[in-house]
């Protein structure tokens, strides 16, 4: 297996109901979910943030009791190209409030080689898992990572998925379960040769594993400048607008100002206006750069667990809002950009972008 494919990744509060969608009445991340399984969807996973803000500029952050109300969430779905494609207009359909974004992924086996297009960016991978699998009588998630580490990746986080779906078939969490199947993301970065090497040992240990590569391009790592996000025109040769992301990874025991980075980071991008939004997820598990990969553990001052920020805007935004998180993460932390072809932000009955897909040689 080595297909083009899609990944959709929706963002919105997760109180938020369903829109315009008689067929799905109820909370908006139910519905999405509930398309995601009548399509038989190859993959997706629920995510519940820690903090975010979007273009009203409302923080929400797990400083507040309101969080627990109204949490951030993410959602993301891949398979290929054509299925998720048809989604789009459904999934913008029923979402109120939110931003939609569509990035092309490929879906990998392990027969298949990372195809290195000749440039000094890196590749992210990402390894789907359940709850309660289990590798080598180890947790799926931290044989995975241990995996990552192993091999030299210069990062790699696990986040704990309260609903999705795995080869078509959904599973979501319940309180009095063991939520085996309910999916995990793991989420790392690596050079082509690193990710192919880790492609064929996860394909030796599992059974018909679920992974996707992705472009990047790794800016900084515990300080050290590689390179500064790529600079993206504002649209491609057929007048497509073109989106870039930042993704910050950190721990929440790094901290800038007596603050962890990631609140640090969205106070500053809120309060300075350069972006139009950001979420922030926690992870259970994972390194980056040297460090080995952990968790919390009992007994221990500062939560250790593994923190993603992701700002996703125009090249324009992007590159002033690098400024800041560059000067941010002068000591810890590790900084991908990548080029995001679709965005979708919709506001009531306000919509900005189409979905078509952009293109653009970089």
């Amino acid at each position: 297996m080595n297909q083009p494919g899609l990944k959709l990744t929706a963002y919105f509060g997760e109180r938020q109901r369903a829109v315009a969608d008689v067929r799905r009445p109820g909370f908006l991340a139910d519905a999405m979910l509930d398309l995601f399984d009548t399509r038989d969807i190859a993959a997706s996973v629920m995510l519940r943030g820690i903090a975010s803000f979007g273009p009203r500029h409302v923080l929400r952050t797990d400083e507040s009791l309101s969080l627990s109300e109204d949490p951030p969430v993410a959602i993301a779905a891949v398979d290929v190209e054509a299925k998720i494609s048809g989604l789009l207009d459904e999934v913008v359909a029923m979402t109120g409030r939110g931003l939609v974004t569509l990035e092309r992924a490929r879906l990998v086996g392990g027969d298949d080689d990372v195809i290195d297009d000749g440039t000094a960016d890196k590749v992210k991978l990402t390894v789907y898992v359940g709850r309660q699998q289990r590798i080598g009588g180890q947790p799926a998630y931290r044989t995975v990572c241990q995996l990552l580490y192993r091999l030299g990746f210069s990062s790699g986080a696990a986040f704990l998925g309260v609903d999705g779906t795995a080869h078509g078939e959904r599973y979501r969490a319940h309180f009095f379960s063991r939520n085996v199947d309910v999916p995990m993301m793991i989420i790392s970065i690596g050079t082509a040769a690193q990710v192919s090497g880790a492609i064929a040992e996860l394909d030796a240990a599992t059974t018909n594993p679920l992974l996707t590569v992705e472009r990047v391009r790794l800016c900084k790592r515990d300080g050290d400048l590689f390179a500064k996000p790529h600079r993206l025109p504002d649209t491609d040769e057929q007048r497509r607008p073109l989106w870039q992301q930042l993704t910050v990874h950190t721990s929440e025991a790094t901290g800038h100002g007596g603050a962890p980075i990631h609140r640090a980071l969205v106070s500053r991008l809120l309060a300075s206006g350069t972006a139009q939004g950001a979420t922030v997820l926690r992870g259970i598990w994972g390194f980056h750069g040297d460090h080995k990969p952990h968790g919390d553990k009992l007994f221990q001052l500062t939560r250790q667990m593994p923190v993603v920020t992701t700002i996703v805007d125009t090249p324009s935004r992007i590159a002033r809002s690098f400024d800041i998180v560059d000067e941010l993460t002068a000591e810890h932390g590790l900084v991908t950009s990548e080029m995001v072809p679709a965005v979708v932000s919709v506001s009531d009955q306000d919509r900005d972008g189409d979905g078509r897909l952009a293109r653009h040689d970089y």
